[in-house]
């Protein structure tokens, strides 16, 4: 009950923010987008023709009643029309999401085994070979952009060794995608037992994943071994020692459990702007999902797409720290007061 009634406390708390952002997304999008009409009629058209397609598009009405249009369609699962795709942009990032979730996933879970451990061998071997090694890694990792880091992968892993294929999307130009199921390449490929694919998929997914692994990687290895450190450092450390425990049994079971309160967090900010796509790095990789989605619609004015965009990232963000405050609970009991 305690669980449920904060997890309430915090989804209520998250809606007013969620409905600042559709706001703003709205209003800011309407006001510094250049004219959609460019897509539709051709430059020297007559003025009668672009007002003709305002009137369709709604764009005649004043911005308040375009705002409650808007947040009617919204109540009811719409977030309005792409300009661009002539399709309800709610069906647009529905398509493109399993793409996202797929790449982000492998790349936040290749992020936690790598930065986690990285950072707590770090602090345990404080001022010593491996935590200069790992905090000079986790510096090239924050310093380095992460489009530059995919162009070399590509230029050396895909042009000059050939080990990898270059950036096709998620499949090799020509192949069929298996049946969709869930939309991800390599789980649908799995569920309908067709390890060809999956083998191509997943050669696909090497380069965008190592580049995203270990860019969001860099961030957690710092934040670990700072934690790690004070944790180490703590009395209840000492005392460990001092009853005859040793090895990896400190660092990990005792010390790791009480300096999680700063890694959730970091995580938690992790997830939402892995998850709602990484906007350059699919760009490069020709990724079709949000990211990619959303620098389309920036190239083609085409507000509508660009909000949805916006608004499905601010909300994945939101939840993903209503998540984080849950998972307090669970790691630090002195929450639970």
């Amino acid at each position: 009950m305690l669980l449920l009634r904060h997890a309430l406390a915090k989804s209520l708390w998250a809606l007013p923010v969620a409905f600042g952002v559709v706001t703003v997304t709205f209003f800011v999008s309407r006001v510094f987008a250049g004219d959609p009409t460019n897509l539709y009629v051709p430059v020297d058209a007559d003025e009668s023709v672009r007002q003709a397609i305002r009137e369709r598009l709604g764009l005649n009405d004043p911005l308040v009643v375009q705002f409650g249009h808007f947040l009617a369609g919204l109540l009811h699962g719409s977030l309005g029309e792409s300009f661009s795709t002539g399709r309800d942009v709610t069906v647009d990032l529905w398509d493109r999401m399993p793409a996202s979730l797929e790449l982000g996933l492998l790349g936040l879970v290749l992020a936690v085994a790598l930065g986690v451990p990285g950072g707590v061998i770090a602090a345990v071997h404080g001022e010593r070979v491996p935590d200069f090694l790992v905090r000079g890694v986790s510096l090239a990792g924050l310093a380095l952009p992460q489009f530059w880091l995919g162009l070399i992968l590509v230029w050396l892993f895909a042009v000059q060794l050939g080990w990898l294929p270059g950036p096709q999307g998620q499949l090799p130009t020509g192949m069929a995608p298996p049946p969709r199921i869930t939309g991800m390449i390599l789980l649908d490929s799995a569920l309908t037992g067709n390890w060809a694919t999956w083998w191509a998929g997943a050669q696909q997914l090497v380069l965008p994943v190592v580049t995203l692994g270990f860019t969001t990687a860099a961030p957690l290895a710092r934040i670990t071994r700072t934690a790690m450190v004070e944790a180490l450092g703590s009395e209840y450390v000492r005392t460990a020692v001092a009853m005859g425990h040793h090895g990896w049994v400190i660092p990990f079971k005792y010390a790791l459990r009480n300096a999680l309160l700063p890694i959730v967090t970091t995580l938690g900010g992790t997830v939402g702007f892995v998850f709602s796509g990484v906007i350059l790095l699919e760009s490069i990789f020709a990724w079709p999902g949000m990211g990619q989605y959303a620098l389309q619609a920036i190239q083609m004015s085409d507000f509508t797409g660009l909000q949805g965009f916006v608004i499905y990232a601010a909300i994945l963000h939101v939840i993903a720290y209503v998540v984080v405050d849950v998972l307090y609970l669970f790691i630090d009991p002195r929450t639970r007061s």
